[in-house]
């Protein structure tokens, strides 16, 4: 048992040295990553390492190894060699390859592990007292599973799961899509969300029952309003007076039954310039999406815009909802603008993507083709970038995500936004320097399918000129 003991130890100290450098990256991103090598070039002209060998990796890797060799009862020398040496065969695999013309970042199985898994039994060796042939078993047990990591950093982790695929390669990200988005047929969707399943379908749904409030909870949530606002600017193009938009945020049409007949319902005889849907269209925020793009599909038609629908992602959404959904005729703004013209004036609409789970968002692209000073309309899921948001200049921000608390508890409000933002944004109309910011409550319900004193609720909106010298951004309902 003793012998097990060590071999368990040993390999999980390589591994775990091994898959530091990633670990870091995937936790610290670009900060404090510089190059090894300083971006020198060897003699003959190539990289010396290449930036994919950073300080920090090396560094946070033979630390780990000597703080992790303690802990496992080893010396501390010897864990602290164990990295060094781990380091030493991976920066030499990586000289190597770049002598072979091979790009910084690429593998070669079997090479990029047996080297690194060697070398650190030049202490780890005599320490143990381990023979040669064990020795060579667990070199062979390392570098198994050092090249299962490193497979599946490299083909799902750092791989576009598509063609133009709209986001930056990043792990945490992948990861992110990989638990949400891809896993919708397996098990595992269960486990890696279990935190999710349990504390909305179990525990959430036990309360309300056990109070025995819970079909109320779902009668509220049916009952939807039409909200009417008007949003006066003093720099609105004239040819845009009076141009009108249909926003629904929220949606979560899989989420309760009945939903989607009580939106066509409310929507079929209303007639605009523009529709705009602000994200989350399915109810959970993992598994199959099937079911929400029929109900997609049938509620499209009803909606009735002359210049078309724009969409944003929410949290809840899966970038493989996009090309069915632009079947349908709706356009996604993913860190991307549109300008709408009348009589050759323009008002443009700039929308991102998830900033809330995902958090691909980028506004520096996103407004990058929008003219110094044009009017422009921020579309994001949340109300989490209104600060950065406010930077850019935009005269009106519209988003959701808060579904104004779904359960609000009499003079205390909502129990939990699920934002960051400050409770003072949660719902309605908001001002931040100088930019007017509206929350929708959103039509729909998300975790648990209840509503507590709020209200879904459909938007009708329509912008005006503000005439004189009034303070710009000013707004009215209806």
């Amino acid at each position: 048992m003793s012998e097990i003991f060590h071999y368990l130890a040993i390999l999980s100290l390589l591994w775990c040295i091994n898959f530091v450098p990633p670990l870091l990256a995937f936790f610290l991103g670009d900060r404090w990553n510089q190059p090894l090598d300083f971006g020198s070039s060897f003699v003959d002209g190539k990289p010396l390492l290449g930036p994919h060998k950073t300080l920090r990796g090396t560094t946070g890797a033979i630390a780990v190894g000597a703080i992790l060799g303690m802990m496992m009862g080893m010396p501390w020398w010897v864990g602290l060699a164990a990295g060094t040496l781990s380091m030493a065969g991976d920066i030499t695999s990586s000289f190597v390859k770049r002598r072979l013309s091979l790009p910084s970042g690429s593998g070669v199985a079997g090479f990029d592990q047996v080297v690194e898994g060697f070398l650190p039994f030049l202490v780890l060796q005599p320490h143990f007292s381990l023979s040669a042939g064990q020795v060579y078993c667990l070199v062979i047990f390392f570098c198994t599973g050092a090249f299962a990591g490193s497979w599946f950093l490299r083909h799902v982790l750092l791989k576009e799961p598509f063609a133009d695929y709209p986001r930056p390669i990043k792990p945490r990200v992948r990861l992110r899509e990989l638990r949400r988005c891809q896993l919708l047929d397996s098990p595992l969707r269960y486990l890696l969300n279990f935190e999710d399943a349990f504390y909305y379908h179990f525990l959430m749904k036990t309360t309300f029952k056990a109070m025995g409030i819970y079909e109320q909870g779902r009668e509220n949530a049916l009952e939807l309003a039409t909200r009417q606002v008007t949003f006066r600017f003093p720099d609105l193009p004239v040819s845009f007076e009076g141009y009108s938009i249909l926003y629904m945020s929220d949606l979560h049409l899989d989420g309760l039954p009945g939903l989607t007949d009580r939106i066509r319902s409310l929507v079929d005889r209303v007639y605009v310039d523009l529709c705009i849907l602000g994200g989350d269209f399915r109810m959970e925020t993992y598994g199959p999406y099937d079911s929400v793009l029929s109900q997609i599909r049938d509620l499209v038609p009803h909606l009735h815009s002359e210049d078309g629908i724009l969409s944003v992602l929410g949290n809840h959404d899966c970038l493989e909802m996009v090309r069915p959904m632009e079947r349908l005729g709706i356009r996604f703004l993913i860190n991307d603008a549109r300008a709408i013209e009348r009589n050759g004036e323009k008002i443009w609409f700039v929308g991102i993507d998830d900033p809330h789970h995902f958090r691909c968002h980028n506004l520096g692209v996103a407004f990058q083709d929008v003219p110094q000073g044009a009017f422009s309309v921020f579309l994001s899921h949340s109300n989490e970038v209104y600060r950065e948001a406010a930077r850019y200049n935009p005269r009106l921000y519209l988003c959701g995500h808060t579904h104004g608390g779904q359960i609000c508890v009499p003079s205390i409000g909502p129990v939990f936004t699920h934002s960051r933002a400050p409770r003072r944004l949660c719902h309605g109309q908001w001002h931040h320097d100088g930019m007017l910011g509206f929350t929708s409550c959103g039509v729909g319900v998300s975790g648990v399918p209840v509503r507590f004193r709020t209200k879904g609720e459909i938007l009708l909106i329509t912008l005006r000129r503000l005439g004189g010298n009034a303070e710009r951004g000013q707004s009215q309902d209806v």
